[in-house]
């Protein structure tokens, strides 16, 4: 991720008081930087990851959620989200009353409704309602 592209991700999530970032892999950028701009974040993955120090790491899959994981989060983020994974992610964000906001990977479409926000080589998709 290009410096000014994880600058605006981090100022436009620092925001929200609790952030859960889904599938968070190997990249963890952006989750450093949220809990080190003063953000609660939980980052979650099907497959057991490293986290930086100030993120808290919880095994889950967003198909078959614990909701619990995303109880007190207002903000559900994932990056490169895959389309498969649009409708789930959308329906746990909205079971935890949080907003839901994504990128996806090269040219998917987003298969649910957004907003669309255009950033330094990367286009944000933020769920409506």
């Amino acid at each position: 991720m290009i410096p000014e592209t994880l600058d605006v991700l981090v100022d436009r999530f620092a925001a929200f008081d609790a952030a859960v970032e889904v599938g968070v892999g190997r990249r963890t950028v952006v989750a450093e930087a949220l809990a080190d701009a003063g953000t609660d974040v939980v980052a979650t993955d099907l497959h057991a990851q490293s986290v930086p120090d100030g993120v808290r790491f919880v095994r889950d899959d967003v198909t078959d959620p614990d909701l619990s994981v995303y109880a007190d989060a207002d903000l559900l983020y994932a990056l490169n989200l895959p389309p498969e994974l649009h409708r789930p992610t959308l329906a746990v964000a909205r079971e935890a009353g949080a907003t839901f906001a994504f990128t996806t990977l090269g040219t998917d479409q987003p298969l649910v409704p957004v907003e669309r926000e255009t950033l330094p080589a990367e286009t944000l998709f933020v769920a409506r309602g």
